[in-house]
């Protein structure tokens, strides 16, 4: 099949080239964007089994569904004393100039006595908006009140900082805004200087920014469609992970491609025939490398949590693009070159003798054994570090600390509960038809605030009632704060405490159900613990049956999966060590465990796939198993250690983004990258496959000897 698809790409390049043009025009000009599918809400990626959703539904159907967005302005000294009644009436002033200036969106400030801590170090703004946080005109009235504030606040001594959820919304959109273009831009330059450090070809160095430009331009239409069509939620971080993974895994099947025409040309063949045949050999790995990525990425179509769920099939959608123009587009590009594609360079004409790969794949052939203890036994070490791993689902902590909605909260907790600024809501529900009894909600309520956590809670109503009753007075809701950050561990862990008191605490014929922010984010966790169970084995198993379809074998894939799973380990162990143990982090975002699995798992399994069809086409020109693993790491190991550093360095570029999980996510994937390249699919796998020699296939036969064509003997590596 493939030899059919590399003849015919070869032979007609211009016709394929047309065709990947003609695409990209019509995506870009019908299909829409994925900022017209975007979900910016953690908490609707939840179903409506969770009690934070349910009670969602509920204020909406009994107080109305708030269209109304919230500014909330912190203002502290910047020495840290006492606000004094001077500083006092310079925040009235503040809110009577933001309400003088008439500001588009802007429904009003207050401010008074009401709104200044007991300790008098902060006093609070709050500014009403008309329309939802993530509107335009809405972001850009919380701009004009920074403006404003700044103004007026100028040389006064005080500090002032917009926070609340339509600034954390401006403030968010920025920040990932900023790290896209930063990723961008470092991903482009690394992978331009490491492909002219490897092939010394400005040629071979612009291919992959070529290709995967035209599949950038075309992967996210196709995906917003699909989101369209079937409903699906896009997380805002897909498209920032999208153009990594499409750099990235495009770079890496172009180099397969690449590294195996210049082993043909150096065996002697024609530039036609060397182009049709490396297609053909690296098709097969190519097709099975992306089918595992794919069919890892669509396990999270068996998630819970909503932004795992759309982000598994957005993801599988670009990696299959790539990989088709991995099959057509670049081979149609490198057909119309030829080997300019390796200008300036000759190095294409000649094999390299005694190479540092060549001289690891000797050693490799000589001590398998030592080899896979070594490398095995780093990878156990590694793995350690899980003792000390932690999860964080604070959301507000992800933001970088400069930002000034960051700055406010840090400030608001100087002088109010920590909750302030996302209370939890408590709504008691009549279940019978029957009004609820003030005095019985105002009995509850109270008896919430002593719940283990909570710091008090927001009076209602001008009488200093803890409750808001709705008009038809069936429902009444609390609103209590916590004494932690709102997305806290600790507030988290506040959360199951609070409803078994207040489900214990409701009065008969009445139900309670607590939401808020923090109480999302706890059915949050709950969903993503309950997708780990079942993502990892589904997605392990799926990749292992690709395995054995494409080896043949049932032996080769048991190790070979467990190679990666003892490398997602490792890395999540180092991970875990630098950010909690070594840094002060309060763990690790909640969602990199499932997100490196799957990139450590998948392309993991993409460098095993390149290595052990190496050593089974090694085994299939009768060298022994030691020898084949000798000429696997000797042909097969520039390839993989190439794409290891490269795709290593595109995930590492999200180090510069200033997002924490941004952070985590680029240092853990490029630890995982390289970790699988150089240790486990360089040396782990080989050596083990020497060490079993023809068990590895079984019960196949995978190793055997078969016929081949003159013109397709490779020639052996020299050392």
């Amino acid at each position: 099949m493939f030899g059919k698809l590399a003849r015919f790409v070869v032979h007609n390049p211009w016709k394929i080239i047309a065709a990947w043009i003609i695409a990209a025009v019509a995506v870009v000009a019908l299909a829409p964007t994925l900022t017209d599918v975007l979900n910016k809400e953690q908490s609707g990626f939840l179903p409506d089994t969770y009690e934070s959703i349910q009670a969602q539904h509920l204020a909406e159907e009994q107080f109305g569904k708030s269209e109304d967005a919230t500014a909330t302005i912190v203002i502290k000294r910047e020495d840290g004393q006492q606000l004094s009644a001077e500083d006092q009436a310079k925040v009235e002033s503040l809110a009577g100039a933001i309400n003088a200036t008439g500001i588009d969106r802007v429904v009003g400030a207050e401010t008074g006595p009401q709104a200044l801590a007991e300790n008098k170090e902060v006093q609070l703004v709050s500014v009403g908006l008309q329309g939802l946080p993530d509107e335009k005109p809405v972001g850009e009235a919380v701009k004009e009140i920074r403006k404003i504030g700044g103004e007026t606040l100028a040389d006064s001594g005080l500090r002032m900082s917009v926070t609340g959820d339509a600034a954390l919304m401006v403030d968010n959109e920025e920040a990932f805004k900023n790290a896209e273009a930063i990723i961008g831009i470092v991903t482009v330059l690394l992978i331009i200087g490491l492909l002219l450090v490897i092939y010394r070809s400005p040629v071979a160095a612009l291919l992959p920014i070529v290709s995967v430009g035209i599949v950038s331009s075309i992967a996210p239409g196709i995906i917003a469609l699909v989101a369209k069509g079937t409903g699906l939620q896009v997380d805002q971080s897909l498209q920032i992970i999208l153009t990594v993974v499409l750099f990235g895994v495009g770079t890496d099947y172009i180099l397969f491609l690449l590294f195996r025409f210049r082993e043909r040309l150096r065996a002697g063949e024609e530039k036609t025939t060397a182009l049709i045949h490396a297609v053909e050999r690296v098709g097969e790995v190519i097709a099975s490398a992306a089918g595992a990525i794919i069919v890892a990425f669509c396990a999270l179509l068996l998630a819970i949590f909503g932004a795992f769920r759309s982000l598994g099939p957005g993801l599988a959608i670009g990696v299959g693009i790539m990989a088709l123009a991995s099959l057509t587009l670049i081979p149609a590009i490198v057909a119309l070159i030829g080997t300019k594609v390796f200008w300036p360079s000759k190095s294409w004409q000649k094999e390299p003798k005694g190479t540092v790969f060549a001289k690891l794949g000797a050693f490799t052939g000589r001590r398998p054994g030592l080899v896979a203890l070594v490398s095995g036994g780093l990878l156990v070490v590694m793995a350690l570090g899980m003792f000390g791993f932690k999860t964080d689902y604070d959301q507000l902590g992800q933001l970088p600390s400069t930002t000034e909605s960051a700055r406010g909260i840090k400030d608001l907790q100087s002088g109010f509960p920590a909750g302030a600024l996302n209370p939890t809501l408590v709504y008691l529900h009549s279940t019978n038809g029957t009004p609820l009894d003030p005095a019985e909600v105002e009995r509850v309520a109270q008896e919430l605030t002593t719940s283990t956590g909570i710091g008090g809670a927001m009076p209602a109503n001008e009488q200093g009632g803890l409750a808001l009753i709705s008009k038809d007075g069936s429902t009444a809701q609390i609103n209590l704060l916590l004494e932690y950050s709102p997305q806290s561990n600790e507030a988290l862990d506040a959360i199951d405490p609070l409803r078994e008191a207040a489900h214990a605490a409701a009065p008969e014929g009445t139900e309670v159900l607590v939401g808020g922010p923090t109480a999302a984010f706890t059915d949050i966790r709950d969903a993503n613990n309950r997708d780990l169970s079942v993502i990892f084995p589904v997605a392990g198993v799926l990749i292992a049956l690709i395995l054995g379809l494409l080896l043949r074998s049932l032996v080769a894939p048991l190790y070979l999966m467990a190679s990666v799973v003892l490398v997602f380990f490792s890395t999540m162990g180092a991970t875990a060590f630098l950010f909690t143990v070594v840094g002060d982090r309060p763990g690790i975002s909640f969602s990199l465990p499932i997100m490196l699995y799957l990139f450590v798992v998948a392309i993991g399994t993409d460098y095993n796939i390149l290595m052990i069809a190496r050593l089974r086409e090694e085994a299939r020109e009768g060298r022994s198993p030691r020898e084949a693993a000798r000429l696997a790491i000797a042909h097969g190991g520039p390839s993989v250690g190439a794409a290891g550093i490269i795709l290593a360095g595109t995930f590492g570029s999200m180090l510069l983004s200033g997002i924490a999980f941004m952070t985590e996510m680029g240092f853990a994937v490029a630890l995982g990258i390289l970790l699988s390249s150089f240790v486990m699919s360089m040396f782990l796998v080989p050596s083990i496959t020497a060490l079993l020699g023809h068990k590895a296939w079984w019960p196949g036969h995978g190793d055997a000897v078969t016929a081949s064509r003159p013109d397709e003997d490779l020639e052996p590596v020299r050392v």
